[in-house]
C-alpha cells in the first residue's frame, strides 16, 4: 500500500516542526500548552500543508490518547456516536483526541454532536480548517475551543523539511538520495509555502530517479517536470 512521503516521516517532536515558530518556539503559547499535558479544545486554521496534521498527532502522543482522525468531507454523526460508543472501554482508557480536518465542511447539526462528545472533557477535540473559523464555525462550539493560527511556511522552512526528507530517505531507501542544490530551492519557492506538496513532488522525483555513481539523484530537470 503507497504511503504518502509526508505522512511516512511525519515529525515526531515539536522541535521536528518546521515553521509556525510564533506558535511551537520555545516561548510558543501553543508549545506551553502542549508541553503542560492539559490540552484544551482546539481550532487549527491556517492554508494547507504547513503542520495542522502533525502536530496534532504530536499532541495525541505526548497525552497518551488514542488519536481518531476524520475528514468532515467524509464523516458525519455516526462517526461521532462511534467514537462517544468507545468512551470509558479498555480502547480509551486516557481518553480519547478527535482530530476534524476541514470542519468547515461539517454543518450546524454534524457540529452541534461534537458539544455532546467534548462537554465532559473526556474528549479533546482538535478541528482544522483552511476558512476563516469565525464565519464557518457554529457559535457554540468555537464558544469550546481556542483558536491558533497558522502561517503559510516560508522557502526556508520549506527547504528544511525538504532537506530533512532527504536524510531520512537515504536512511531507508537501498541508496542514497541526493539532491542537487539549484533542484532543492527550486521545490522549497515553487511549493509555495505547502510542505506537504513540496514533499509529494520530491517523492515522485525519486521514485523516478535513476541510479548514477551509486545513489539516486535529483536533478533540477527532474523537479521542474513534476511541478509543472
Amino acid at each position: 500500500m503507497y504511503q504518502p512521503l509526508a505522512d511516512k516521516i511525519r515529525p515526531k517532536t515539536l522541535d521536528d516542526v518546521v515553521g509556525q515558530q510564533h506558535l511551537l518556539g520555545k516561548n510558543g503559547l501553543l508549545r506551553r500548552v502542549i508541553e503542560s499535558g492539559s490540552i484544551p479544545n482546539l481550532i487549527f486554521y491556517g492554508p494547507s500543508g504547513v503542520g495542522k496534521t502533525t502536530v496534532a498527532s504530536i499532541i495525541a502522543k505526548q497525552t497518551d490518547r488514542k488519536l481518531y482522525h476524520l475528514n468532515a468531507t467524509t464523516a458525519g454523526i455516526a462517526d461521532i456516536k462511534a467514537i462517544i460508543d468507545e468512551l470509558d472501554t479498555f480502547l480509551t482508557p486516557n481518553g480519547a483526541l478527535v482530530y476534524l480536518d476541514e470542519i468547515q465542511y461539517f454543518n450546524k447539526k454534524q457540529q452541534q454532536s461534537l458539544l455532546e462528545c467534548i462537554e465532559d472533557g473526556s474528549v479533546t477535540l482538535i478541528a482544522s480548517t483552511t476558512e476563516n473559523p469565525y464565519f464557518y464555525i457554529y457559535n457554540a462550539l468555537l464558544s469550546r475551543c481556542t483558536v491558533f493560527e497558522f502561517k503559510s511556511l516560508s522557502a526556508a522552512d520549506v527547504e528544511r523539511g525538504i532537506r530533512n526528507a532527504l536524510k531520512k530517505l537515504s536512511e531507508s531507501e537501498s541508496q542514497p538520495v541526493v539532491m542537487d542544490e539549484d533542484a532543492c530551492a527550486y521545490l522549497a519557492e515553487s511549493a509555495g509555502g505547502d510542505l506537504r506538496k513540496a514533499l509529494g513532488c520530491l517523492d515522485f522525483a525519486v521514485t523516478a530517479a535513476p541510479i548514477t555513481e551509486n545513489c539516486k539523484r535529483v536533478t533540477l530537470e527532474m523537479i521542474q517536470q513534476v511541478t509543472k
